[in-house]
């Protein structure tokens, strides 16, 4: 292979690998907070305890 031809294709490879880690790093910096689905699976939990419990009735006067 022609070494112009070479570092052509290394230098495309090499753009590709920058382009590929940054996407990853846009993706990680972009995951949601475990702090908002830990608050609405208690909220979920607690509505769900609720509604199992059974409503006290009162007493007949």
């Amino acid at each position: 292979m022609h070494p112009e031809t070479h570092l052509a294709l290394h230098h495309t490879r090499t753009a590709e690998l920058h382009a590929e880690a940054e996407t990853h790093r846009l993706a990680r910096e972009a995951k949601p907070e475990r702090e908002l689905r830990a608050r609405i699976g208690w909220t979920l939990v607690e509505i769900g305890l609720r509604l199992a419990t059974p409503v006290p009735t009162s007493a007949p006067l």
